[in-house]
Parts: C-alpha cells; sequence; structure tokens
C-alpha cells in the first residue's frame, strides 16, 4: 500500500509525479471509454438496449441505472485504498458513461460529416478543459467555494431533466449551453481538488473526478456541434 502523504508536505518533484500519474489516469481513461464506445457500437444488442431506454420515461431508468453505477464506482475509488478496487470503481464509472453516452455518439457518427463532428467537438472539449485546467496552475487559487454551486446546479440539471421527460417539453440549446458552464465549473472544483486537497496516493481519485467532468463537457458540446 502506497503511504498516504498530504499533498502540501510534499516536495516539488513528488508533486509533479502525482500530476503525471493524475493525467495519465485520465488519459487512460478517455482512451478506455473510446474502445468500450466502439465495442458497444459493434454490439447489436448492447445498442438497441442503449436507444430503448431513451425512449419517453425509459430514459428515467437510464438515468437512475447510471446514477447509482457511477455512485458506486465513485465509493469504490474514493473509499477505498485497495487499488484493485480503485481501478475497478474507475473501470465501471467508464462503463457507465460509455453507455449513457452510444445513443449520442451513434446519431453523430451516422451523420454524413459524422467523424468531423465528433472530432470537432473532441478538439473544442479539450481547448476548453486545458484551458481551465491551466487557470488553476497559474493562479493557484482555490476553487473549493464552488462545490455548493455545482451541487445545487446538479440537482436542478436533473430535476429539469425529470421535468422535460414527464412533461414532454425540450430543454433546447441553452441548457445545454449551461450544462457547459456547470462542466467547467466542475473541472475548475476539480482541478483545485488536485493542487490543494488530494494526498499522494489518491491520484486514481483525482482522476476520476476530472474525468467525471470532462465527459460531462463533451456531452454537451458534442450535443451543440451535433445540432442540425
Amino acid at each position: 500500500m502506497e503511504q498516504s502523504i498530504p499533498f502540501d508536505r510534499l516536495a516539488q518533484n513528488a508533486k509533479v509525479t502525482f500530476y503525471k500519474k493524475t493525467y495519465s489516469h485520465v488519459a487512460g481513461g478517455v482512451l478506455v471509454f473510446f474502445l468500450v464506445e466502439a465495442f458497444f457500437l459493434n454490439t447489436p444488442f448492447i445498442k438497441e438496449a442503449a436507444f430503448a431506454l431513451t425512449r419517453g420515461s425509459m430514459w428515467l431508468l437510464m438515468l437512475g441505472g447510471f446514477m447509482l453505477v457511477t455512485n458506486y464506482a465513485q465509493g469504490l475509488t474514493f473509499k477505498s485504498h485497495d487499488k484493485n478496487k480503485q481501478y475497478l470503481g474507475f473501470f465501471l464509472y467508464i462503463l457507465a458513461e460509455a453507455f449513457i453516452f452510444l445513443p449520442l455518439i451513434y446519431m453523430a457518427s451516422v451523420k454524413s460529416n459524422g467523424a468531423n463532428v465528433i472530432g470537432q467537438a473532441g478538439v473544442l472539449t479539450l481547448s476548453l478543459f486545458t484551458g481551465l485546467s491551466a487557470i488553476v496552475f497559474l493562479t493557484k487559487k482555490d476553487f473549493s467555494f464552488l462545490r455548493n454551486a455545482i451541487t445545487i446546479g446538479s440537482f436542478v440539471a436533473i430535476g429539469l431533466i425529470i421535468a422535460g421527460l414527464l412533461f414532454g417539453f425540450n430543454l433546447g440549446l441553452w441548457f445545454s449551453v449551461a450544462m457547459i458552464a456547470l462542466a467547467g465549473g466542475s473541472i475548475l472544483y476539480q482541478t483545485s481538488n488536485l493542487v490543494h486537497k488530494y494526498s499522494s496516493d489518491q491520484y486514481i481519485g483525482a482522476a476520476l473526478g476530472l474525468f467525471a467532468s470532462l465527459m460531462m463537457l463533451f456531452y454537451y458540446v458534442l450535443r451543440i456541434v451535433s445540432r442540425d
């Protein structure tokens, strides 16, 4: 088991090592996400199940299942000191993300310029993620004050999604814009945790937090870019 050392007590080279471990796990998570997504896209019964769960109120079942799986995965990653359980939690989270992304990725990919749409969304997402992360590293500002706003915003977003499904109204472009702003705040918060909060052995948990924010940003950027 790795020794847990508060981040502010680490030497500079140890901090750099921690950053490298964290971001290499984020990059690895993105790679695994796209590999799993490709497998799902080429597995008819998984693709059919994902689309079946987007019809009407069935989307509530998908959303509820996603929240249960991700909460369990985050619990494994953050509460256990067993690296195998932490990696299991991270992988479960990636699977859940790949499944909920499946209809959106499929619809974007079947467009005449599908590859360009997904690529454009990826470039925009990476640019925003890099810029927001740079703000934290350059200013060293503690963005932990965003936690309550992100929590409230997330509950409001879930409530709007549920209301939209129950009452049949389209949340539209501005909802996606608001969710991008929420994802941006989450990236600032998670990056701030990376700089100020985590212990030296928590790089998998730190990576999961950043990965979750990155995927939320990508989801809504892709929704906007793929609009006809």
